[in-house]
């Protein structure tokens, strides 16, 4: 069958804008997240080849996981003014590229990705996330991988995929432990607590050991290190909160229209209007030679 991409539009919006130097438009509006944005959906269609590539955008709203939490994500800094600015621009240019956006407000954009790579898979389709986000290593499979953007730190390793070895390298447990895990060590990156003391390493042993949050939670006397038999007791309802935190929704209908036309005039305008003229060579380069693209 077919491959399909499926990008985590504001995990590769925020490395764009961190990645890039400060770059903007002759009156001061930004471009630097636009700029890297384009390079990157470009590279990434060029190097996958997919069928489609759906791009899924969040519009604020965490309406169940609020419920459990309160304070779910609420240590998250307000996302930076300049790059709130070029949202407006990335997303219409995503569409012009023909790519297929997708949002849906009070749902988050993690839970539309992985039912729609879920369902994608279920059919028989190759699927790669773009996302350096863990959450969606659960749902890693045989048909489902993860591609991670290169590391900051060191960007000349490139894009590296993560399957479900890659998923055991990296957490210890496989994918589909690694709600149980979180649910353990806890998620800064979404403010989820986990068992004090209770690291990377125990939770792995513990779950592999028990096969299972329930299963650590119906052993806890039999623990080890022992100091966390009455912790992991006394906090099993938390623990079970964090479950349902943590576990991706995979029962949420597709939101996928059709794969909208590219539309070379549309790019070329915004392109222009946006002053990136490297970003407008390239595109028509591409759109002159469309094997390229």
């Amino acid at each position: 069958m077919s491959k399909w991409l499926l990008i985590d539009g504001f995990n590769l919006a925020y490395r764009c804008f961190f990645a890039i130097p400060e770059l903007t438009r002759a009156d001061g509006f930004p471009t630097n997240a636009l700029h890297g944005w384009v390079k990157s959906i470009w590279k990434l269609i060029d190097q996958e080849k997919p069928e489609s590539t759906l791009v899924f955008f969040d519009l604020g709203g965490a309406q169940d996981r609020l419920t459990l939490l309160p304070e779910y994500k609420a240590q998250r800094e307000e996302m930076p003014e300049a790059l709130a600015k070029q949202l407006p621009f990335i997303r219409t240019l995503t569409r012009a590229l023909g790519c297929v956006g997708i949002e849906q407000s009070g749902v988050e954009s993690d839970d539309l990705l992985a039912a729609e790579a879920v369902a994608l898979a279920a059919a028989g389709h190759e699927v790669l996330i773009v996302s350096s986000d863990k959450d969606f290593a659960q749902i890693v499979g045989e048909r489902i991988k993860i591609l991670l953007p290169p590391p900051t730190a060191n960007p000349r390793i490139g894009w590296q995929i993560r399957d479900a070895a890659g998923v055991r390298e990296k957490f210890g447990v496989p994918p589909v432990m690694i709600a149980d895990f979180l649910a353990l060590v806890g998620d800064a990156s979404d403010n989820i607590p986990g068992i004090a003391g209770v690291g990377p390493k125990t939770a792995s042993k513990w779950l592999l050991e028990w096969g299972s949050l329930a299963g650590v939670i119906a052993h806890a006397a039999e623990l080890e290190p022992a100091r966390f038999r009455e912790s992991v007791r006394l906090e099993a309802a938390k623990l079970y909160r964090n479950l349902k935190l943590t576990t991706l929704n995979l029962t949420l209908p597709s939101l996928v229209v059709g794969k909208p036309t590219s539309s070379p005039d549309d790019i070329f305008r915004l392109l222009e209007e946006l002053e990136m003229r490297s970003a407008l060579a390239e595109a028509r380069e591409r759109y002159q030679q469309p094997e390229l693209f």
